[in-house]
């Protein structure tokens, strides 16, 4: 089975799981071969002859009139059968509310947001060669990174409910709102590119804020192929306008390298939530293909940094050795071998992205964690939260418990730079 017909093979339960109904425009196929063995395809099963049978499941508004039987299908009304010379096919309706534009989830699948809102040369993207040099003090960092992780918590963490961005996507008919400075900082002035790029930005009725202090969220319009974050962003309560005490613009989103211009954006090295979170439709799909964002406690100083990151917000004021700069590239030594490893399946997925991909420092924060998409994003929509399913019902802080963090192997400083 080809990679697209294995994803839509997968899409029926992935719904359910993402709490996505289906509605008519999706067709999904039960084939059964003449051994019994079932699958379930986005396409008509196989060959002519009569040796497969399919049954095709479709949603409907209401249920047939013909007499029911019981199948292994949920909530389901089975019609009578249509037999050919070659196949037997059944039709079941199922009785599920219908809702327009389920075809799309089909393309957010395959082609999911995350891995193509960037240049396609971006650095998000590119995977790091097996035979890379390594950083020459790439040992010590290591150590660095471990100390950090039993220091604060003996754990990373997946931000996944709070200090995390939601994301929601603004169509072209999504009313823009003017976003107003809150000056949180006290810096006692106003940026007039911050307020000139908050002067329109299109929020849809559903969005929120995510829960913590950072108050993050992400918007983007593809129309008009534009991304949108916002700091300690805040929905007045009675008058409904929008504040925010920082955040950025990045127009030409799929044109450009995925970075902020400097100064702007949420993260203090200016690369965007978006780039580097890992979101629930990856760990569905079971693969990540882009380098993922973590942030650390203690980094090297502001005025030292790698490229991607275009700022720090490092202190260092003792001049600890083998801090680790923001914008530091690192990955997981490609020669583990992942599926040994006493690991979460989420978290098995996040190592082999660690592997190709890489971590990206981004940020520092009160303990080493990385990020997924917010759960709002889904409930928002009033879809149910992802990822308690995905993580097993384990805490965020368990999932990637068995990563092998002492394996960690950093890249020089700029690596990549053009």
């Amino acid at each position: 089975m080809n990679t697209k017909s294995f994803t839509k093979s997968v899409l029926f339960s992935s719904l359910c799981l993402l709490g996505i109904n289906t509605a008519s425009a999706l067709t999904i196929y039960k084939c059964t071969s003449t051994a019994g063995k079932v699958s379930y395809s986005g396409f008509p099963c196989p060959g002519t002859s009569a040796v497969t049978k399919g049954t095709t499941l479709t949603a409907a508004t209401s249920t047939s009139s013909t007499t029911s039987s019981t199948t292994t299908a949920p909530t389901t009304t089975t019609t009578a059968p249509t037999t050919t010379a070659s196949t037997t096919s059944t039709t079941l309706a199922i009785a599920t509310p219908v809702i327009t534009a389920v075809s799309n989830t089909i393309t957010a699948i395959e082609n999911l947001l995350i891995e193509s809102i960037f240049a396609t040369t971006s650095f998000w993207y590119k995977p790091i060669p097996t035979d890379v040099v390594l950083h020459t003090n790439s040992a010590n960092f290591v150590k660095e990174f471990v100390r950090q992780k039993i220091a604060y918590y003996n754990n990373v963490n997946i931000n996944t409910n709070s200090y995390s961005s939601p994301v929601y996507i603004a169509s072209s008919s999504t009313p823009s709102v003017k976003v107003s400075f809150n000056d949180c900082q006290k810096k006692g002035w106003v940026d007039s590119t911050f307020t000139s790029m908050m002067s329109a930005v299109p929020i849809p009725a559903a969005a929120k804020q995510a829960s913590g202090t950072d108050g993050e969220m992400t918007i983007y319009q593809p129309s008009t192929n534009t991304i949108w974050e916002l700091w300690v962003g805040k929905k007045d309560a009675t008058t409904g306008n929008w504040s925010a005490c920082w955040g950025g613009k990045l127009a030409n989103a799929t044109s450009g390298g995925g970075v902020f211009q400097k100064n702007y954006g949420t993260t203090a090295t200016g690369l965007p939530f978006i780039g580097g979170q890992i979101t629930a439709e990856e760990l569905t799909r079971g693969e990540i293909k882009h380098a993922i964002g973590i942030a650390l406690v203690d980094v090297e100083k502001a005025s030292i940094f790698s490229w991607p990151a275009n700022r720090s917000d490092g202190m260092n004021p003792n001049s600890a050795p083998n801090r680790i700069a923001e914008g530091q590239r690192f990955r997981l030594d490609p020669n583990v071998n992942v599926d040994a490893l006493p690991m979460t399946k989420a978290g098995k997925i996040i190592a082999k992205a660690a592997q190709k991909y890489g971590f990206i420092v981004w940020d520092k924060a009160g303990s080493v964690s990385i990020r997924a998409q917010n759960s709002d994003s889904y409930i928002a929509l009033g879809k149910v939260n992802p990822y308690p399913a995905l993580y097993e019902n384990k805490p965020a802080y368990a999932v990637l418990n068995g990563f092998p963090w002492d394996k960690l192997q950093f890249l020089p400083m700029n690596y990549g730079k053009p």
